[in-house]
């Protein structure tokens, strides 16, 4: 297994340009928007793991795992490393994990106003899902506080390139510790009309 950071150049280590990533990193580190980003550079296709995973009332789809089998047996494909049942199947077929591993205080900055924004935007997430009313979304239970979530598990990723070395040695690792790191590292990629 390969760790790389923002300056190396992923494309050379592989020797070709990667055509299956995964975004890996704690509620709040941009998983979903860099994963977007990664597809739209490399022309590749994206598919967000909590559209496949939420069903109508916030329940968990019953063809989770079977929709994300089927996703990664693509070719070609970028989404994010995320729910724990479905993190062996993408990371088995994966040629890149692309870990965003930024400060704590970024992660929950992003995580508070996310939440405010969906909340009293009333945005409409995946199946008709909307964030509950704030005063709900505080007096939630930890488990289904995304906020709190994002706190506790703050920490979930620091062993994270031994893991991927016991289980996925075939996967390159590369780890961005912060938004210019991830800027930087995308801009070096190269774009899909000249790839």
């Amino acid at each position: 297994m390969l760790c790389l950071g923002p300056d190396d150049d992923v494309v050379a280590r592989l020797g070709h340009v990667p055509r299956r990533i995964a975004v890996a990193g704690v509620s709040g580190s941009g998983k979903t928007t860099l994963a977007r980003r990664l597809g739209a550079r490399l022309g590749l296709p994206y598919t967000e793991l909590d559209a496949l995973h939420h069903g109508p009332g916030w329940t968990p789809r019953p063809e989770f795992l079977d929709d994300v089998r089927a996703l990664v047996a693509q070719d070609a494909f970028v989404t994010e490393w995320q729910y724990r049942a479905a993190r062996p199947l993408v990371l088995a077929r994966a040629e890149v994990l692309v870990w965003l591993d930024l400060p704590t205080r970024v992660t929950m900055r992003q995580v508070v106003v996310r939440t405010v924004r969906r909340s009293v935007r009333r945005e409409v997430l995946w199946n008709g899902n909307v964030e509950p009313p704030l005063w709900r979304t505080w007096y939630r239970a930890p488990d289904e506080n995304i906020v709190r979530w994002a706190w506790t598990t703050r920490h979930a990723y620091r062993d994270l390139p031994a893991q991927v070395a016991r289980t996925a040695p075939h996967v390159t690792v590369v780890r961005l510790r912060s938004r210019r790191e991830t800027t930087r590292w995308l801009a070096a990629l190269p774009a899909a009309d000249s790839a």
